[in-house]
């Protein structure tokens, strides 16, 4: 009876720390209160294990180990992976997720016990969430090429796959429960996973990880119901909906659906950065002392963050810069795409962990209508969320909600080079005569409009 309420309680503690996740401000809070429903946890499933005498001195050992080498693991990660390689982290947990839900049916299926229905769905979701995981994570982190990737019969072996996987489930849960056919099922789903995502474009990735993280999620509910373990049944189902949600929104930001993403992707991933804009726009190139007087004599100054900041680290350069510029009577706001960067609060993120002020953050929607009232746009490694194209059909970004950054009086944009986006096409913001191309890495880039500025004043 303890043991249910400690996981009632660390059930509830998940609920919590989900809630709190949805404000910057409790957003820590919020990873404190899941840590502690998740130690908890853990610690009420050792007493279980301990009581019941479920394993032997040997399987102590190997569970002990296990999660020593997951615990270091887990904070190496913490402490060395940078932000901008969060999504490829996520992918990968996603992956272990999916993978060890998976085994929980197994062993299951192994023993003779467990519901059918419930293992076939644990194998397929969690085999499926393993392979593509790691793919999805490959193809973000260059190991995989980030463009779509279609090769002949595609198509035909998924059909197959997917016959395998519903004729084969069906057999196992209805029929019999025989271990030749879940695992013919298992194996199946794993090449599917595959499968699924080599079609999809690097631009799309992000929302694949988020969906594969309401599979994950789902996988570990399933797995809950397969063992009879009430707080795995509820954590799985909270991670599930969250993703699904999650997914839902980022789509939604996009302008595109989910399905035409898992169809075919598009996009080509990180791409040739010598790409230039079209031939008949002319590129104007601005000096960091031109930048310097446009910011330091505006009234009104809208960043726009991007990949390109969150790469070169630059956001306590940005945070010293409208701190600069705030001291002489310049209004900063920042202005955030929702699939900024390559995850959703990706942007919101790093400017916190800069300390940049919460009410100075601006969501699209509260943006967008400010740009026709703004002095200078300065645009930091942002690409496709800002590309006018997105008003015009027939090109990859068709549709896209962006950032009016062209209706601003003038722009500055910071880039390493001309180079496109994961959407593999020219930004047409560039070729506005009204935009100054200030070409440097963001962070070094930064700092020198913070120098020039301050000399400038004084």
């Amino acid at each position: 009876m303890i043991i249910q309420l400690v996981y009632l309680a660390a059930a509830t503690c998940f609920v919590l720390g989900l809630h709190l996740m949805n404000s910057p401000a409790t957003a820590r809070r919020g990873n404190l209160v899941s840590a502690a429903g998740m130690v908890a946890g853990v610690l009420a499933t050792a007493v279980l294990i301990a009581e019941q005498n479920l394993i032997k001195p040997t399987g102590w050992a190997v569970l002990l180990a296990g999660s020593a080498v997951g615990a270091v693991l887990g904070l190496v990660s913490a402490r060395t992976v940078r932000m901008t390689a969060m999504p490829q982290l996520v992918s990968l947990f996603n992956a272990v997720g999916g993978g060890a839900a998976a085994l929980v049916a197994v062993d299951e299926v192994l023993r003779g016990s467990g519901g059918a229905v419930t293992v076939v769905l644990d194998v397929l979701i969690g085999a499926v969430t393993f392979t593509g995981s790691l793919l999805a994570a490959g193809k973000l982190q260059g190991l995989v090429p980030g463009r779509p990737v279609v090769f002949a019969g595609a198509r035909a072996l998924n059909l197959v796959l997917a016959l395998v996987m519903l004729l084969g489930g069906g057999y196992f849960a209805l029929v019999r429960p025989d271990p030749l056919v879940i695992t013919a099922v298992g194996l199946a789903a794993l090449v599917f996973g595959v499968t699924m995502v080599l079609p999809i474009g690097g631009a799309d990735m992000p929302v694949v990880i988020s969906l594969l993280n309401a599979f994950t999620g789902t996988a570990v509910a399933m797995a809950g119901f397969v063992i009879a373990n009430d707080m795995l049944v509820i954590a799985g189902a909270l991670v599930g909906a969250s993703g699904a949600i999650l997914t839902k929104l980022m789509a939604d930001a996009m302008n595109r659906s989910l399905a035409s993403i898992l169809v075919g992707g598009f996009g080509t991933g990180d791409g040739d950065p010598s790409v230039a804009v079209g031939a008949s726009a002319q590129v104007r190139e601005v000096a960091v002392d031109d930048a310097a007087i446009q910011l330091a004599y505006a009234h009104r100054v809208v960043v726009v963050p991007g990949y390109g900041l969150a790469a070169a680290q630059a956001q306590h350069e940005v945070r010293e810069l409208a701190e600069v510029l705030g001291a002489q009577g310049v209004d900063v706001s920042y202005a955030i795409h929702p699939v900024a960067g390559r995850m959703p609060g990706h942007m919101n993120v790093l400017l916190a962990e800069a300390n940049v002020p919460y009410e100075r953050l601006r969501e699209m929607e509260q943006a967008n209508p400010e740009f026709a009232r703004t002095d200078v746009a300065l645009v930091i490694g942002a690409n496709d969320v800002t590309n006018p194209a997105a008003r015009r059909p027939g090109n990859p970004v068709s549709g896209m909600p962006i950032l009016d950054v062209d209706q601003a009086r003038s722009v500055i944009v910071i880039k390493r080079s001309m180079g496109h986006g994961y959407a593999g096409i020219d930004n047409e913001l560039y070729g506005d005569p009204k935009t100054g191309m200030l070409f440097a890495d963001a962070k070094a880039g930064l700092a020198a409009l913070t120098a020039a500025v301050k000399t400038l004043v004084g």
